[in-house]
């Protein structure tokens, strides 16, 4: 199944190959402070994979905080968060915002809340590389 995502004003978009067509897509709403003050939601699989656009490069931020292991992809035109990428042994690895997402229905979403506070870097991308997309390509417009 095909999931078609972007930022409000179209300035970053992906397309998520969701490997199935499970009736339910998890949902895990993120506990740390940024995704918190943001609304991030993400979803991910191992055997999805992400292919993202954009349209002005120069109008994207990205942003780190803490252990310094994720890059947050923000929208410097609209604000939106649409994915965030962690690079594990030279690969990068991925989560999509089931914000950002378009023509979900509501009810396919599983959604937990989440708190990682307690992981140590090593535990953190151990668990990303098992469980975030691993194939995740930058698409040139």
């Amino acid at each position: 199944m095909l999931i078609h995502g972007r930022c409000h004003c179209g300035n970053i978009a992906f397309v998520l190959d969701w490997p199935d067509d499970s009736r339910e897509i998890p949902a895990r709403a993120c506990g740390c402070s940024f995704c918190v003050k943001h609304g991030g939601v993400w979803t991910s699989n191992p055997r999805a994979s992400l292919d993202v656009v954009i349209v002005d490069a120069a109008s994207v931020s990205k942003y780190e905080f803490g252990t310094r292991t994720a890059t947050f992809h923000v929208c410097a035109r609209c604000g939106a968060v649409p994915f965030v990428t962690s690079e594990i042994g030279g690969r990068q690895y991925a989560v999509a915002s089931i914000n950002a997402m378009e023509g979900i229905e509501p009810s396919r979403l599983q959604r937990a809340d989440t708190n990682f506070d307690a992981e140590n870097v090593e535990a953190r991308l151990a668990r990303r590389e098992r469980n975030w997309i691993p194939k995740v390509r930058f698409v040139a417009r």
